[in-house]
């Protein structure tokens, strides 16, 4: 039974919740690892922290105190863990307690009042205006699949897309009318995302060409050489290789630094915050407000390199 009410919980977060395949299993290796930390103590922490875990166990759950969660957070950022993997782990632990005490399966939640980890904010990587531009530039556009890659990286630029977003994004889902996409973010929830001159130039140059790729049937609009759907990975990559060659001493450029860009130059430019929001699928105005900093940051360092007296 123990193993049924797990499993119940789980597909509650999936149908519910619209948690991700990838949140999914990182919330039911938490709460593994935790059955496992209660039944076994603190080796069960020096386990590889991706391994597969045992099933957590309801009945196992059931004996923890608020003690015991709070010896388990402790044990985990002793054995390497970072203070937002064990936020993660609280937050995992917070709602299957939450949602047992509701289906009356367990009487108390000896989560309530453990405060998560602080954690540092740390201001994310944005290009400059050149370096974006160099990027660009450095695309070879004499094929399809370099125009595929320009329209990827100019849609990214363009719409502070994720990587997943992109992806998912089909034929049906580009109005050039209007100069917007509509756009699938976390949780399944639709936007709709304006979109530029120079992307929707570059997204009509790949989609001429598209049919050399593999000939594809289907309405996913970027695929890879063989015609299938593309995958974040591979987006992932096509960012980090272009980057490579036109940002060879840029420590790392991924898909989010593009969205990190584009939030910070559209707020640079005198945007909204709200509007910003709205572009990018934050739940919360806090998200958005980490790329305020960043501009304020940018403007110290102006500043300094300027003024004589700085």
């Amino acid at each position: 039974m123990s193993a049924v009410d797990i499993l119940r919980y789980l597909n509650y977060l999936r149908v519910e919740r619209n948690f991700s395949r990838h949140t999914l299993r990182a919330y039911a290796n938490d709460l593994g690892q935790f059955s496992d930390f209660l039944e076994n103590g603190p080796a069960a922490l020096q386990r590889d922290e991706d391994a597969i875990r045992p099933p957590a166990s309801l009945d196992v759950l059931k004996r923890a105190s608020k003690r015991d969660i709070r010896a388990f957070l402790a044990h985990a950022q002793t054995a390497g863990c970072t203070p937002r993997t064990a936020a993660r782990k609280l937050a995992a632990l917070r709602s299957a307690y939450a949602f047992f005490v509701r289906e009356k399966r367990i009487t108390v939640n000896p989560t309530q009042g453990i405060r998560s980890p602080r954690l540092s904010r740390t201001l994310p990587d944005v290009l400059s205006i050149p370096e974006m531009t160099a990027l660009l530039d450095a695309i070879d556009t004499t094929t399809a699949l370099g125009k595929r890659d320009r329209a990827i990286i100019e849609m990214l630029y363009s719409c502070g897309l994720r990587a997943a977003e992109l992806t998912g994004l089909r034929a049906g889902d580009i109005f050039y009318d209007q100069a917007t996409v509509r756009v699938l973010g976390k949780r399944a929830k639709e936007r709709i995302v304006p979109v530029g001159s120079y992307a929707l130039d570059a997204l009509r140059a790949y989609l001429n060409v598209r049919a050399a790729l593999g000939n594809p049937e289907h309405d996913t609009v970027f695929v890879n050489h063989r015609g299938g759907p593309l995958t974040t990975r591979s987006v992932q990559r096509i960012v980090e290789r272009h980057a490579l060659t036109a940002l060879p001493t840029r420590r790392e450029v991924s898909p989010h630094t593009l969205r990190h860009t584009f939030a910070t130059l559209m707020l640079d430019a005198g945007a909204d915050l709200r509007v910003v929001q709205e572009i990018l699928g934050h739940e919360s105005l806090s998200s958005t407000q980490i790329y305020t900093h960043v501009s304020i940051e940018r403007l110290r360092q102006v500043y300094r390199e300027a003024h004589p007296h700085a």
